[in-house]
């Protein structure tokens, strides 16, 4: 029995489930700060007039994917915490809604003060992120870990 609870409770699970439940925390602090246009966090990123011009001439179908993206990974991670079966819904969710959002970037001319090597490949690095934590929470369902 107490091999069972073991393999059902592995330490690097709750490792990576602590991590990322940060990770994806800031990521909602990120979309508050910037929503709510606040000029001293934005101010780390560059000219927070240039980042808010850009941010809303984004068309409609971004900014409604934007956010869906990043409280459905949020949603996710929580689930996860909770080792519920339903963070693979949540991140099949944001994955969808990130790459949506973030897949635009890359078809549009950044504002030069914009156009860094961050901003290039950050959303990269976002999308595979959220890719690793949907396949390894369908790997941690199928194992039992998350019911």
């Amino acid at each position: 029995m107490a091999e069972d609870v073991v393999h059902k409770n592995p330490i690097g699970y709750w490792i990576i489930t602590i991590l990322f439940l940060i990770w994806n925390a800031f990521g909602g602090y990120d979309y508050v700060m910037t929503r709510t246009r606040n000029i001293d966090y934005l101010k780390n990123m560059g000219d927070p007039q240039v980042l808010l011009r850009w941010v809303d001439s984004l068309p409609l179908w971004v900014q409604l994917c934007w956010p869906i993206g990043v409280w459905s990974s949020v949603l996710g991670s929580v689930l996860m915490a909770m080792r519920s079966r339903h963070a693979v819904s949540a991140f099949t969710v944001s994955l969808i809604a990130a790459a949506a959002s973030l897949g635009y970037q890359f078809t549009v001319a950044l504002p030069p003060e914009l156009d860094t090597i961050a901003n290039r490949v950050m959303p990269i690095i976002i999308l595979a992120i959220i890719a690793f934590l949907l396949w390894y929470c369908r790997r941690m369902a199928t194992r039992g870990v998350l019911r």
